[in-house]
């Protein structure tokens, strides 16, 4: 029996992949790298970090920037795997539970849909568990196009999920519904699927990704983005996914405790097209809550209204604004690994 733990369970470490200069946010490196120094040093704090470097003379530079913002070396293990983007969320393992031990899942990864490269991403995973970074868990390769963003866990049996993602023709289009659930059910021991039909964000290029858009924050809480301008262009997506949420029910057959996450004022980058700034990309880790902020008045808000959802949890704002740059947020840099991977 498989089961697919909660963010929220214990964790033994989390995986970074460190921007480099051949990457596409190489335009902006060194507000990147602060954005990536800034998240080390939060979770370091905490538990452990894995960072996937591109070469030796990479490793090093990262070194230098850890020791100069002062994380302690012994909470980071630095590799060497090439990738050609940032975004461990999606090319990093899933780690499961099988019969109480952790598997490492390998989902084939293609640059979500073939939008970008991602020749060196879809190998990283294995290239680690090559060098033992994962010590001796083990790694099982799954023939599915599966993004980590795309999935989220209550820990209980739930999948939470938008069928404008994991439907999209350029990542499994032999897999309807039925079939996708089918393969969770053996893989993640999911027993239900919960699928959303509307809230794409603007900007978006994962062609929505539910960890921009709706997070589980415990098995009956479900934080959201929700838009209150009928002039934007988001609103009507965001009332209908709201309206969606409020209709799905939790194991127990409850609705679900919404918490409404507010919008950020439009964020654009310098051709004027907006980028998909989104609170709900924040990530769980050992007794704290990374939360990412953008520089906006509406930052305030969304950590006052996720902090009654871990009350046991620090909230810790992390500015990203430069990660939306490229179309992603924190918890998309970002893969955890549950207690006893590492």
């Amino acid at each position: 029996m498989q089961t697919l733990p909660a963010e929220w369970s214990p964790q033994s470490a989390v995986m970074l992949t460190w921007p480099h200069q051949h990457g596409p946010l190489g335009r902006i490196l060194a507000q990147v790298e602060e954005v990536f120094v800034n998240i080390a040093h939060a979770i370091s704090t905490h538990e452990p970090l894995i960072i996937s470097c591109l070469h030796g003379e990479h490793r090093a530079h990262i070194q230098a920037q850890l020791v100069a913002a002062g994380i302690d070396l012994t909470q980071a293990y630095l590799a060497v795997a090439p990738s050609n983007d940032v975004w461990a969320r999606d090319h990093g393992p899933i780690t499961v539970l099988r019969d109480g031990r952790p598997l490492l899942l390998d989902f084939a990864f293609n640059g979500w849909g073939r939008k970008y490269p991602y020749d060196l991403d879809d190998t990283l995973t294995r290239t680690l568990h090559g060098q033992g970074v994962f010590g001796t868990t083990p790694l099982e390769g799954i023939d599915l196009i599966l993004e980590g963003g795309s999935i989220e866990s209550d820990g209980q049996g739930t999948l939470l999920t938008t069928r404008h993602c994991l439907l999209n023709p350029q990542r499994n289009p032999e897999y309807d519904c039925v079939g996708l659930e089918g393969i969770f059910a053996q893989v993640f021991g999911s027993r239900r699927v919960l699928w959303l039909d509307h809230g794409e964000l603007e900007g978006d290029d994962t062609d929505g990704h539910i960890d921009t858009l709706a997070r589980f924050c415990d098995a009956h809480t479900i934080a959201y983005m929700r838009c209150d301008d009928p002039q934007d262009s988001h609103y009507t997506e965001l009332l209908e996914m709201e309206r969606e949420l409020m209709a799905f029910r939790d194991n127990q057959g409850q609705p679900y405790r919404l918490v409404p996450l507010p919008l950020p004022a439009p964020k654009c980058d310098e051709h004027g097209r907006r980028l998909p700034a989104t609170y709900a990309n924040f990530l769980i880790i050992n007794g704290a809550v990374l939360v990412p902020v953008y520089d906006d008045a509406q930052d305030a808000v969304a950590l006052e209204r996720l902090a009654p959802c871990f009350p046991d949890r620090e909230m810790i704002p992390i500015n990203c604004l430069p990660l939306i740059q490229q179309y992603g947020s924190l918890h998309c840099v970002t893969m955890q690994l549950p207690a006893g991977v590492v």
